[in-house]
C-alpha cells in the first residue's frame, strides 16, 4: 500500500490497496478511500468521509471538517460523501453535513479549483465545474454541468440549474434557471450558448429554450403569468425542465434579467 511514512491515519479507515497517500497527510476519522484515489501531502480528511473511484484530493485540502454553523457542535453527525473522478485542488474545503446521516455531496467527474469552498450540505451533480475561490454557502444545491466563475459567492439554500454558467465575481441569493448566463448580483443576462452546444442540444432544442426564456424573462409578464402562459403550450424536454425549475423556486425566488450590456467576454446566444 502506498502510504508515505510520515501519514496519519485513523485506525478505522478503510484505504484500498492502490491508492495513494502522501506525505503528512492526515486522516482523522473513518475515511473510505476507493481504489485510484490520490491524497496529495499535507491533505487532511476530518470525520465520516467517502471518496469514491480514481478521485484526487489536493496539497492542503481540507474534506469533512465540522460545519461553520454556530448552532451545532465541532464532534455533530454528519459526513462528506464524493463520487468517482473528482478532482479536487490545493486548498479547497468542504465541510460535512449539520443533519445525523446526513451528507454534503459530490457527483462524478468534478473539478474543483484552488481555495473552492464547499459548506454543510452542499449537492453537487456530475460534470460541475468551479473555479478558484468559489464560496458555497450551506444547502446550495448545483445540477450537472455547471460552470461556476472564480470569485463567485452563493448564499446558502439556493439552486443552480443545469447547465447554467455564473461569471466570475458575481453574488447570488437567487436561484439561478438552468441553461442561463447568470452575472453581476442576482441577474441573467442570457443563455449559455456555448455550454449548450458543447452539451450535444441540437438547433431545436436550442430554439425551443431560447422561446421558453423569452416568455418568462422578455414577454412583460411576471413570473406566475408567464408560468401560466407556458401552461397553455407544448414545449419539449429542456423547455419543461426550465419552467419546472422556476416554479419550484422558493421565497427569494429566482435571479432578474440584466437590463444594462451584457458581461464582457459572453455572448447571449440570441
Amino acid at each position: 500500500m502506498p502510504i508515505h511514512p510520515t501519514a496519519i491515519i485513523h485506525p478505522e479507515a478503510k484505504i484500498a490497496g492502490d491508492a495513494e497517500i502522501g506525505p503528512y497527510v492526515c486522516i482523522e476519522g473513518p475515511a473510505e478511500i476507493a481504489s485510484g484515489c490520490v491524497l496529495l501531502p499535507h491533505a487532511i480528511l476530518a470525520g465520516h468521509v467517502r471518496l469514491g473511484k480514481n478521485t484526487r484530493i489536493g496539497y492542503g485540502a481540507v474534506i469533512g471538517a465540522p460545519s461553520q454553523h454556530l448552532s451545532f457542535p465541532p464532534d455533530h453527525a454528519g459526513e462528506v460523501v464524493i463520487g468517482d473522478s473528482n478532482t479536487i485542488r490545493e486548498l479547497c474545503t468542504i465541510h460535512r453535513s449539520t443533519a445525523p446521516g446526513g451528507a454534503t455531496r459530490m457527483g462524478d467527474h468534478n473539478y474543483l479549483m484552488a481555495g473552492t469552498h464547499l459548506a454543510h450540505d452542499v449537492h453537487l451533480g456530475d460534470h460541475v465545474t468551479i473555479a478558484n475561490n468559489a464560496l458555497l454557502g450551506g444547502h446550495v444545491h448545483v445540477a450537472d454541468r455547471v460552470f461556476i466563475g472564480g470569485g463567485c459567492v452563493f448564499h446558502q439554500h439556493i439552486r443552480v440549474g443545469r447547465l447554467a454558467i455564473a461569471q466570475g465575481a458575481s453574488a447570488f441569493s437567487k436561484d439561478i434557471p438552468p441553461f442561463t448566463l447568470a452575472a453581476e448580483r442576482n441577474t441573467v443576462a442570457g443563455l449559455n450558448a456555448v455550454g449548450l452546444r458543447r452539451a450535444g442540444l441540437d438547433a431545436g432544442q436550442r430554439q425551443e429554450i431560447k422561446d421558453a426564456f423569452k416568455l418568462l424573462y422578455k414577454s412583460g409578464l411576471n413570473t406566475a403569468q408567464a408560468l401560466a402562459a407556458a401552461d397553455e403550450l407544448e414545449w419539449g424536454a429542456e423547455a419543461r425542465e426550465f419552467f419546472d425549475f422556476v416554479r419550484a423556486a422558493k421565497k427569494r425566488g429566482i435571479c432578474d434579467l440584466l437590463e444594462t450590456s451584457r458581461p464582457s467576454g459572453f455572448a447571449e446566444g440570441e
